[in-house]
């Protein structure tokens, strides 16, 4: 046997191994696992678990593969139940294939055991679908399993904090003053053509480049003068992804210096948790997603807490799929421009960060004065700097 049929025979075996795995327990008679180690077995009886659901949806599982089941139960190298299967899955798979099963495992599949159980809660993988889908869970919930939610929900918060907090606070807490400079070097602020200049000297003509031997940075000068932001977060069902960031955000502006934050959530209804600013994680398990959308009482809401105009943003994070009447709507945006406040609309994104909102009311409320955006998290610190300038 040649090289080269030896080299065939193990991509024929390793595509015929993954074909079986493709295809579950009903290519056994044609495809059998006698090549497979112990790993592959793993995967193989992981897949079944989840995805003989697709079987039943389909109406495959007959009586007679069910006396097959009993008879072969002894074959089983374990008995799975639904915390087995998250753990060791995670295991056996990378992040992102087991992140999409988990996700089918709940919305295609609905093994709702999963968010009944408190082990399982703890056992999912703690990322933005799965806070997502924790978040959309209905009815009252007992002490421990509001536990495991609030578990899952700190990993999540503690994670995007971690990767957007010290962005958002250089963004906003100061603009850069070109008049001082910093030893601090951030590259946010490199000043590139005071250094282009102060090293004009070293410009060597043969390689025809400047050697940076002094590179100039701006300091950033602390605003004395406060501001009042104003978040008004649409809860309506769509938003979950938008109101896991807004939480996050809020809690970041909230400890800033020289800024006044209010937060308040809404639907039809409007609830203030300025005071649970603060707190991502009591936010985000204090709101209700679902109902309808009424933004134009939000905003007349929000109106009633303005205090010094000129010194106000006001955030509206929504899809702008308004419920109620459009022309209450039109004109209360009109008359907040007047009055000269700030006004930026956010868009919602989905959990792939894609804008998702309705264009046609979202110009017609920048046809009235606000200024709408789809924005990240960091993108949105840059703006909201910008604006406060």
């Amino acid at each position: 046997m040649t090289n080269h049929d030896s080299a065939s025979e193990i991509t024929n075996a390793e595509h015929l191994k993954r074909w079986r795995l493709i295809l579950g327990k009903y290519a056994e008679e044609h495809l059998n696992q006698n090549q497979f180690n112990s790993t592959d077995k793993q995967i193989s009886q992981s897949l079944d678990y989840l995805y003989q659901h697709e079987y039943r949806r389909r109406g495959l599982l007959t009586e007679k593969e069910g006396q097959e089941k009993s008879q072969a139960g002894g074959k089983e190298s374990s008995i799975y139940n639904t915390v087995n299967w998250l753990n060791q899955s995670r295991k056996l798979f990378p992040q992102s294939t087991f992140e999409r099963m988990q996700s089918q495992a709940i919305e295609r599949y609905g093994l709702q055991e999963i968010l009944n159980d408190p082990k399982a809660v703890r056992s999912l993988e703690p990322n933005i679908n799965s806070l997502r889908l924790l978040m959309n869970l209905r009815g009252k919930l007992n002490n421990e399993m509001h536990s495991a939610i609030k578990d899952v929900c700190q990993k999540v918060v503690d994670e995007i904090l971690q990767k957007i907090r010290s962005h958002f606070i250089r963004a906003i807490t100061g603009k850069k003053n070109r008049f001082n400079r910093s030893q601090i070097k951030i590259n946010q602020n490199f000043d590139w053509r005071a250094t282009i200049k102060t090293n004009l000297k070293h410009y060597d003509q043969v390689k025809q480049r400047i050697t940076i031997e002094k590179a100039i940075f701006n300091s950033r000068s602390n605003r004395q003068l406060a501001w009042d932001i104003i978040l008004c977060v649409d809860q309506s069902g769509s938003m979950d992804s938008s109101i896991i960031y807004s939480a996050v955000c809020a809690s970041i502006i909230a400890k800033l210096p020289a800024v006044n934050l209010k937060l308040f959530v809404f639907d039809t209804q409007i609830v203030d948790l300025t005071h649970l600013a603060h707190d991502p994680v009591e936010v985000l398990m204090t709101v209700q997603l679902g109902g309808g959308t009424d933004i134009a009482k939000a905003l007349d809401y929000a109106e009633q807490r303005i205090t010094n105009p000129l010194r106000t943003v006001l955030v509206l994070i929504s899809d702008f799929c308004e419920g109620g009447a459009l022309n209450h709507l039109y004109n209360t945006v009109a008359r907040i421009n007047s009055e000269r406040v700030k006004m930026l609309g956010l868009a919602a994104l989905d959990e792939n960060a894609e804008p998702v909102y309705d264009t046609q009311i979202s110009q017609q409320l920048v046809n009235r004065g606000m200024h709408v955006a789809a924005l990240t998290p960091e993108h949105f610190a840059n703006w909201l700097a910008e604006v406060m300038q």
